[in-house]
This record gives C-alpha cells, sequence and structure tokens, in this order.
C-alpha cells in the first residue's frame, strides 16, 4: 500500500515524497480512510508508530479543500484544533503540520506556555486555520478572547491519557464546551484506560475504534535489561553503562526535577556531554537542549517524565530508567522514545532494592520476561525476586514523612512501647499544667501534706522530692 492509494491529495503526496515517505504505517493506512469519511475515530497505537502523521495529513487535506472563502475584512477563524499534553509534543505536531503541508495554503500556529503570549495573540488575531495548543494556556487565550472556536469542527487529542495523568481534564471539558458540537472528533493515544473511554462516550458520536497492537504493547524492536545495584552505587553504574560506549546517544530518565540536575551535574564532571531538561527549566532552555540533544552536540539527556511524551528522537539507541517510573504505564511511554519506526532499541533499568516492587509492577504490564544481568563490581547486597509470592516486603520509595500516623523514622515496624503508646496531652496557648488542669484541690487531696512536688520525666507522674 502506499499514500496514493489513501485518497491524499497531490500537494500532500509532494510533500510527503520530499521527506522520504513512500509507504504509510499500519495506523496510517488504517486512519487516514476512516479520518477523510469523516468518521469520528479513537485510535490507539505504540509511540513511534507514525500517530502525528496519521491525523495530521487528513486534517490538512480537509482543510485546504474546504471552507468557505472569507472577506477581506474578516478575520479568519480556526477551523481545526489539536490539544497535546505537554509544549515539547505541541511544538513537534506543529512543525509536522508545516512540513506536510508546505504546498496548501494553509495558516497554522503552536499555542503553548512558557512563552510570552504577545507572539501569541498577534497570530491569533490575524487569523488562522489550525491552533496546535496545550490546554492551560489555550485557556488563558480563551479567558481574555484572544480566540475564536465557534468555527471549530475537526478535533484532535492526542495522546489523551497522558492529559488525564497529568490531570487536565477539568480544563478539557471546558474547552470542549466551548467548541460546536457538531464536529469531528479523532483521539488518539498509546493506551486506553476507562477515563478515555469515558470521555469519548460524552464528546464523541458513535466513534470507530483502532487498536494496532495489545493494550500497553511495546515495540518488538526493543530489548528490556535490568541491572540490580545497591542505590548508593547508581550513580557509578551509570557512568560505567554510559562509558561503555561513550559516542551513543543515551535518554536517561530520573524521577525528580532536582534529582535530574544533581545526575547530569554528576555527569558532566566525569567528561560527558549531557544536560537536563524538566519542568523547572524555562521553554527557551528546554527548546535549546533539546535541538542540540537531535544535532548530536549532546550524548546524554536527563529528563523527568516531562519527556516521556513527543520527544522525536531518529535513531535513538538507549533509554535508561535510572529512576523506575512510579506508575507502570510510564515505562512504557519512557522507552517508547527508542525502537521507533521499527529500528532497534534498548530499555536499560537500574533497579535498586527498594524499586523491586515496581520492576514487578511493569514486568506485569508487560507479560513477559525481563532480562536481569547483574554487572561484575556492582553485584548488590540483595537478590531480586521476580516472584511476588517469594519475594520479602518491599516498600515503596516515597517522601520520608509517608510513615504512618504514630511511626516514629528508622524504627521499621518495631511495636512500640507501653509507654511510646501513652498519648501526650495536648498543648494550648493558654492551657495550664496537667496537675493544675486537674486542680489543685484534687492533688492535695490524694496526698496530704507533701508539699511541693516535682515531675519526673521518664513516667510523667508526679513525685515527692528526694
Amino acid at each position: 500500500m502506499s499514500f496514493e492509494s489513501l485518497g491524499l491529495a497531490p500537494a500532500l503526496l509532494r510533500a510527503l515524497a520530499e521527506q522520504g515517505y513512500t509507504t504509510p504505517t499500519p495506523i496510517q493506512s488504517a486512519a487516514i480512510p476512516l479520518a477523510l469519511e469523516g468518521h469520528d475515530l479513537m485510535a490507539g497505537a505504540q509511540t513511534g508508530t507514525g500517530k502525528t502523521a496519521a491525523f495530521a495529513l487528513p486534517l490538512l487535506q480537509m482543510l485546504g479543500a474546504g471552507g468557505e472563502p472569507t472577506q477581506r475584512n474578516q478575520t479568519r477563524r480556526p477551523r481545526a484544533l489539536v490539544l497535546t499534553p505537554t509544549r515539547e509534543l505541541a511544538a513537534q505536531v506543529h512543525d509536522n503540520v508545516r512540513a506536510y503541508g508546505k504546498y496548501l495554503h494553509v495558516k497554522s500556529c503552536a499555542v503553548f506556555g512558557g512563552v510570552g503570549m504577545g507572539g501569541q495573540i498577534q497570530t491569533l488575531r490575524r487569523g488562522l486555520d489550525l491552533i496546535v495548543a496545550t490546554p492551560g494556556r489555550l485557556i488563558d487565550h480563551m479567558q481574555r478572547r484572544n480566540v475564536d472556536l465557534s468555527a471549530v469542527d475537526l478535533l484532535v487529542l492526542d495522546e489523551a491519557d497522558r492529559m488525564l495523568d497529568m490531570g487536565f481534564l477539568p480544563a478539557l471539558k471546558q474547552i470542549l464546551g466551548a467548541l460546536p458540537k457538531q464536529r469531528q472528533t479523532l483521539l488518539f493515544s498509546a493506551t486506553f484506560v476507562p477515563e478515555i473511554k469515558q470521555l469519548a462516550a460524552q464528546f464523541m458520536r458513535s466513534p470507530r475504534e483502532l487498536q494496532m497492537a495489545a493494550p500497553n504493547a511495546v515495540a518488538a524492536g526493543v530489548s528490556h535489561r535490568v541491572h540490580p545495584v545497591d542505590a548508593d552505587k547508581k550513580r557509578d553504574l551509570l557512568l560505567h553503562v554510559l562509558a561503555a560506549d561513550s559516542r551513543r546517544q543515551t535518554l536517561v530518565f530520573s524521577r525528580t526535577k532536582h534529582g535530574s540536575d544533581k545526575l547530569c551535574h554528576h555527569l558532566e564532571q566525569h567528561g560527558f556531554r549531557a544536560a537536563a531538561i524538566h519542568g523547572n527549566k524555562s521553554q527557551g532552555q528546554r527548546t535549546r537542549t533539546l535541538a542540540d540533544f537531535k544535532n548530536g552536540k549532546l550524548t546524554v539527556l536527563v529528563a523527568t517524565d516531562i519527556a516521556a511524551r513527543g520527544l522525536d528522537i531518529n535513531h535513538l539507541p538507549a533509554v535508561v530508567n535510572y529512576d523506575l517510573p512510579m506508575v507502570a504505564q510510564d515505562y512504557v511511554h519512557r522507552i517508547g522514545r527508542t525502537g521507533r519506526a521499527g529500528a532497534e532499541g534498548l530499555a536499560l533499568s537500574l533497579v535498586s532494592r527498594e524499586e523491586a516492587g515496581l520492576l514487578r509492577d511493569i514486568q506485569k504490564l508487560l507479560k513477559q520476561e525481563v532480562a536481569i544481568e547483574t554487572i561484575e563490581g556492582f553485584e548488590p547486597t540483595w537478590s531480586l525476586h521476580m516472584d511476588r509470592a517469594s519475594a520479602p516486603a518491599q516498600r515503596r520509595p516515597g517522601p520520608r514523612n509517608s510513615n504512618p500516623r504514630g511511626a516514629r523514622q528508622g524504627w521499621g515496624n518495631r511495636e512500640r512501647s507501653s509507654s511510646e503508646q501513652t498519648p501526650r496531652p495536648a498543648k494550648h496557648a493558654h492551657a495550664r499544667r496537667p496537675h493544675a488542669a486537674q486542680g489543685e484541690a484534687a492533688h492535695t487531696a490524694a496526698r496530704p501534706g507533701t508539699g511541693k512536688q516535682r515531675r519526673n520525666r521518664n513516667d510523667r507522674q508526679w513525685a515527692k522530692p528526694r
């Protein structure tokens, strides 16, 4: 099958040929005809299988062929809206739209946070056909009446599951409520969760469903490998893994922003060309860092899960999970950055004792065995048991103050003694001491003639002075 057989316009075929695309991927072959026929669509496929072109190509064809011409003094209102969860994905989708539609008279813009609104306002007021936006910044423009969405008849929700994970459901409902009810909606996602189906039932009209792979499936060309290690030796093991092929570009995932910065600084001290990307970086910094990594100026990119969606890096050979994700589904999205478009990739995970439970959750989700390999010189002082039944109880990594109320930090599961279980009296700003609250008369009656008494710090009782 070729793109010509999908009924695409010559202008789109010309742009695709210039970029070297001749054969559509399975998701493109299945989704493009349905979209061109006007159906609502729910499509699920692995990352790196060409989902962006699967909705961008029919979108551009319908925008280029339809629509009434506007008068000279009339501002062109957007007819298509693409919503993405992250700034990086919005920028990438917009770049692809411009590349595919270079021979069409379709005006588009990207709208996302982290940059000033002035330039976006000017572009929106000049009029355009298509907007690629993140929900938060789009709502900012809606509240300031910078954009009119009343003419939108084509809507795309890209990476819908990630938008729900990031808490965008209220924002999505607000945006969808401002759109015309008579529209075509295309929903694309790497995974399907019940919340997505509920959203589809509420805002879509008899959608066609496409599932190109098993739910939460990963690319067949990706090899999974686990290196168990003690937590205090993780950084040294990462250096050892990266030094095995210092020219290989590697994407390293860390759980926290602060941890990403520390790890990046450690790599730079040991001679690696590394940079970090996370939510605390400005949009300009994030854009420059991604460009440097794609251009080969950087060999290591340390990122939080913000980069797990929307990074389209050609021939990225390896992804390293320095910290395992807290949610097993995020592992699928992380390693989706490698092994794209049928290429081979490597997914390495450095697993400490505290993360053994997270690894079992990932293996259960993948429904396949994960190779476990101990590196000489970094042998852990513990044994990794993948069988949950035989594995010792493991605590999930979390904040230090996550202990149950009343538990003492560092005491493990030791039962509290009777003295520890004694509740402490509540302290109030103007409360009297316990003996005063009970009344001086009661103490005097209980111990007549005792005179002045003092408090024993050990048992909290009142005793006679020695």
